[in-house]
């Protein structure tokens, strides 16, 4: 870049260079640059992230230092790190909810509800603004994995605030009924609640709605993607062949609903004992298995660990209570993963 003078245009045309690793564009086409400003040869500007949960972001920002730095009579560089997630939701009556994420099981036990709580608490521990729809209407554990035992009230329109913990808002039938009260309800009934939890609720402005689906392939799912518009879904199995079986109909039900497939989330793959030997309770090596076999990406394997169970009982998820365990550190680059695949869908959307 020798003789060209240095100025916003110049800083800009470098960072045009510069390619995000996982959306394959360049950062100004990206429009993550802002306020670049040049001042006594020092450099500024914003670099807006497409997800606070992005897993390359230190890769992202060296790229950039480094190419403004390689220009002629820069003395310093001064880099303001943001995010701004891009909207996927397109649906005109709920813009306010950016992206639409859901967890599926084809069978239950699987440990869904366990990881669509670590993967909201952990995308709003890195700073998004995450909602938590419990739409498991026969099996509402959301409340007591999040510590959240009441809504936040109504507004003066007369619509519902969500419960919150964890710096997560939290919607569930559980707020509404006795513990013990069994639900018996057709078809009709579970369209108009899952239509209620999104039309009759103040949710405020949302990057990611996190939505813990029932087990199976039914009511709640198909009124769930009439609903919104969904940005992918995610797939929890057991190493086990009988869970494989199961999670296989939830792959299929969402293609059959044509919405994107994250990828397919091994939980409970081993347990490791104190002297470092890896047990695998369930079997191994069936969820990689599943997503070869259905051409889904792999995105990660969770281990067994007492601490999920008693976090979860304890409404303190474990990504909180022990974020250097295996179980958190896998949780959260599984959380990682699937924003940064969340950004894509939206920008090619």
């Amino acid at each position: 870049m020798a003789g060209e003078q240095l100025n916003q245009e110049a800083v800009l045309k470098t960072l045009g260079k510069v390619l995000d690793p996982e959306l394959g564009k360049d950062l100004v086409t990206l429009g993550m640059i802002e306020n670049v400003e040049v001042k006594d040869s020092v450099v500024s500007f914003t670099l807006n992230l497409t997800t606070p949960a992005c897993p390359l972001k230190d890769e992202i920002r060296s790229s950039a230092l480094a190419a403004v730095q390689a220009l002629d009579g820069v003395k310093d560089v001064q880099i303001k790190m943001d995010a701004k997630v891009p909207v996927g939701q397109k649906k005109s009556e709920y813009k306010n909810i950016k992206n639409v994420i859901a967890i599926a099981s084809g069978k239950g036990g699987v440990g869904k509800s366990t990881v669509a709580v670590n993967l909201a608490v952990t995308l709003a521990k890195k700073g998004a603004k995450v909602g938590l729809l419990d739409a498991d209407i026969y099996g509402p554990n959301i409340p007591t994995m999040m510590g959240v035992d009441r809504l936040g009230g109504t507004t003066e329109n007369k619509k519902i605030l969500p419960g919150e913990g964890h710096g997560v808002k939290v919607i569930s039938i559980g707020f509404m009924v006795r513990p013990d009260q069994a639900l018996i309800w057709r078809g009709p009934m579970l369209h108009s609640a899952i239509k209620q939890f999104i039309s009759d609720v103040d949710w405020g402005e949302l990057d990611y709605l996190v939505v813990d689906l029932p087990p199976g392939t039914g009511d709640v799912q198909l009124s769930l993607s009439q609903t919104l518009e969904l940005q992918g879904g995610l797939i929890v199995t057991l190493p086990q062949q009988v869970s494989l079986d199961d999670a296989l109909r939830g792959i299929n039900m969402f293609q059959e609903l044509k919405v994107p497939i994250f990828g397919v989330v091994e939980n409970m793959s081993y347990l490791e004992t104190p002297n470092g030997e890896r047990m695998d309770i369930f079997g191994s090596g069936g969820g990689e298995k599943l997503a070869q076999m259905t051409g889904v990406p792999y995105i990660g394997s969770i281990p067994i660990d007492p601490q999920v169970r008693i976090g979860g009982d304890g409404g303190m998820p474990v990504v909180l209570s022990h974020p250097d365990s295996p179980v958190s550190k896998a949780m959260v680059e599984i959380a990682e993963k699937i924003a940064g695949q969340v950004s894509i869908q939206a920008l090619q959307g």
